[in-house]
């Protein structure tokens, strides 16, 4: 038997004040609106509250991208449906040990990722918030997210920087998934302590009219036993 400590497996990074997540973007910064010491005046004696402020980009920590994203007139995060992002049978793809950055069509094929959250582990997470991770992420191909597409994944996910080669400005794999509205999510963590497979995979943001990303507690729910 697994108990329930056990079966929720995070996969996504804590958003702290200061943290950058990708470089040029500003990091967030968290404070008190309301501290619990000036709460008191408001409160019985003994009865104190906290009400936080945070600023930052949507693109912070572990994030999904929709189509608004990419496409004025896509999908955005107030309109994707809740079984696009939640409890999604999923797939895991090893590449933790591979020395080659790319990630292609002929890499995936064989498998059955139809109506599958499809995950890539690279093992990248490992640099996250140190000047290595910027420099020389993994990535898929066009012809990969093609597949992908064509194959019928529901959602698809990363442990890198970025999806997309960064030096390829026409970013072709946002390009085609988001079109044909496969979320993304990037900066993916701890994808080793996930099964290949069987298990139920987890990545729903706040629901934001005329926003395209937003950071997500991302998840695995592992099968009993």
């Amino acid at each position: 038997m697994v108990h329930d400590s056990q079966r929720f497996v995070n996969v996504s990074h804590t958003v702290r004040d200061g943290l950058i997540t990708y470089r040029g973007l500003p990091a967030p910064i968290i404070r008190d609106y309301l501290s619990r010491e000036d709460s008191r005046k408001h409160y019985a004696p003994g009865t104190e509250f906290n009400i936080g402020k945070i600023e930052m980009v949507a693109n912070t920590g572990t994030y999904l991208d929709s189509p608004f994203h990419r496409f004025a007139d896509g999908k955005d995060l107030s309109e994707l449906p809740l079984a696009s992002l939640a409890n999604l049978d999923c797939l895991v793809f090893r590449f933790e040990s591979q020395a080659e950055r790319a990630i292609t069509a002929q890499m995936l094929k064989g498998h059955d990722v139809r109506g599958k959250a499809v995950l890539f582990h690279t093992g990248w997470s490992r640099h996250f918030a140190t000047d290595q991770y910027f420099e020389g992420h993994p990535f898929l191909t066009e012809d990969a997210a093609l597949y992908l597409r064509d194959a019928g994944a529901a959602l698809v996910g990363i442990d890198s920087l970025n999806i997309d080669d960064t030096a390829d400005g026409r970013r072709p794999v946002h390009t085609a998934l988001l079109q044909a509205e496969i979320p993304i999510v990037e900066h993916l963590t701890n994808l080793h302590r996930l099964p290949d497979r069987a298990f139920r995979f987890f990545a729903v943001p706040v629901k934001v009219e005329r926003f395209g990303t937003f950071p997500v507690r991302a998840f695995g729910l592992l099968r009993e036993g």
